[in-house]
């Protein structure tokens, strides 16, 4: 099939060999399982379980809070130890509400929901991911099953599967659709099902050759799935990049690629969606790779959620030495971890512990105004000029010049010469921005609420003297009437 080139780009080491032929292990189950209720973009699920309370494995322990929400159930069966403030994975090093769960030994599922007929209807697939918690396991956590009904508000056509994994050292999906072809594609066929779509496209970089000699074997029988290798460039999991590459179409910006008819999904939320639907079990495990040069033995785990990311990194023979950062995700755009205490939740699809060599670090200098962050955004953005405005406390500025429209992927930082860390520079514009909109908007309800207030009390006021007024007529007519008699 014919492809289209992204703008922009950069091909970092990859640094995959150290785990691409390594099977996935189960990792062992922890002594104790932290399982955030905010594991998800939108509303945090709400806790129906209590302290003291036995669980099986599957249960429901966390219930969806809102229509952008997800459930979280019990990752193996135990007892409910606490259920509050725990270190969660979140830049701010904050703690979060969590559930904490103390397994029994015994991983005891508790009964399985009823598995659906391959010509279940699109709204009952839908609403069996939305029971099983499943979320967009790239690293997004959109849930699954409000992009799944997407199909009731956008004219779909297409179903993107996103196998790009285009991050250096994550290697899970690779491993995923080869050690579990057969279900990732049937779970693909179930996600074009439930949105309605005639085409569904399977994107997979050439550097996984071996995957897709196994996915193009495993479609053979499902007319309307493509396989599709793109070039190995980063950010092509980027979804408006990677719909590009596929498609020919540009998504607007600020748009949503399902306004151009189109809907992407990461690989291994197939894989989720074949399990809640076709084995009736809802989201408790996930597959991630934990590598980095810190790390003794690299693997491919299949793990609990909940697992402390200390219990993983002690199961991969620990570090060789200090790690300079520790990361939940790929090292270009993954999240620093500030302590290792941290559990896994549903969207961290890789555990790296870096050091020197694994990364470009290295002291900042002045922007050279070179050019090379022009040249690498894969948005046609200028950030160095973004960068500037921000520098000199233009926001207004650096909103005009696109910094809305920045993803986010570190490819400007990665080309930079100097080192300039452009992507943290962006997201703490953006976080200004957002915190200055929230006051902005906290101000205006303010006025809003204390302008209706006025018009109560006005409304109050005017209806007192009316009555006055009515009370002031009566007393008057009153004393006329009683004058009139005396009068007689």
């Amino acid at each position: 099939m014919k492809l289209f080139r992204i703008r922009g780009g950069v091909h970092p080491n990859e640094r995959k060999d150290a785990t691409k032929e390594k099977t996935v292990v189960a990792a062992p189950l922890s002594a104790r399982l932290f399982l955030p209720l905010q594991q998800h973009i939108g509303a945090p699920a709400r806790a129906i379980v209590k302290v003291g309370d036995s669980v099986l494995k599957g249960q429901v322990v966390a219930v969806a809070a809102g229509p952008v929400s997800a459930a979280i159930h019990a990752s193996t069966s135990g007892t409910i130890e606490a259920i509050g403030p725990t270190p969660v994975p979140h830049a701010s090093g904050l703690k979060g509400l969590a559930i904490t769960l103390v397994p029994d030994g015994k991983d005891e599922w508790t009964d399985p929901m009823p598995t659906l007929p391959d010509d279940a209807a699109p709204e009952d697939i839908a609403k069996r991911v939305a029971e099983a918690g499943i979320v967009g396991l790239g690293g997004a956590t959109f849930p699954s099953a409000v992009k799944l009904n997407l199909r009731e508000r956008h004219n779909l056509t297409t179903l993107v599967m996103n196998g790009a994994e285009c991050e250096p050292f994550l290697t899970c999906d690779d491993r995923l659709m080869r050690e579990h072809t057969e279900e990732v594609v049937a779970g693909v066929a179930l996600m074009a099902r439930a949105l309605g779509v005639s085409r569904t496209l399977i994107a997979i970089e050439s550097n996984k050759p071996e995957a897709t000699e196994a996915m193009i074997a495993a479609v053979a029988t499902y007319p309307d799935i493509d396989v599709a290798q793109v070039p190995t460039r980063y950010p092509m999991g980027s979804e408006k990049h990677l719909v590009h590459t596929l498609t020919g179409l540009e998504t607007p910006a600020r748009a949503l690629t399902a306004d151009i008819g189109v809907v992407v999904h990461n690989i291994a939320t197939a894989f989720a969606v074949y399990d809640a639907v076709k084995r009736g079990r809802p989201l408790v495990s996930r597959i991630l790779t934990v590598s980095g040069g810190a790390i003794a033995t690299p693997m491919n785990l299949k793990v609990a959620l909940g697992t402390p990311i200390a219990d993983l990194i002690a199961f991969c023979g620990g570090f060789t030495q200090e790690p300079q950062e520790i990361l939940s995700g790929g090292p270009m755009m993954g999240q620093p971890l500030r302590s290792t205490d941290i559990p896994t939740v549903k969207g961290m699809n890789g555990i790296l512990a870096l050091v020197p060599a694994d990364t470009k670090r290295g002291p900042a200098h002045a922007c050279l105004r070179c050019g090379t962050c022009v040249t690498a955004c894969p948005c046609g953005l200028l950030p160095l000029e973004i960068a500037a405005n921000i520098r000199n406390g233009n926001f207004d500025a650096a909103v005009s010049a696109g910094l809305m429209d920045c993803i986010g992927c570190g490819s400007c930082a990665y080309a930079c010469p100097s080192r300039l860390p452009l992507v943290q520079i962006f997201h703490y514009a953006k976080g200004h921005i957002g915190a200055e909109q929230r006051a902005q908007q906290r101000n205006e309800e303010a006025k809003r609420l204390a302008q209706q207030k006025a018009i109560r009390q006005e409304k109050l006021a005017a209806e007192r003297r009316a009555l006055m007024e009515k009370k002031k007529a009566a007393a008057a007519k009153a004393r006329a009437t009683a004058q009139g008699a005396a009068d007689q």
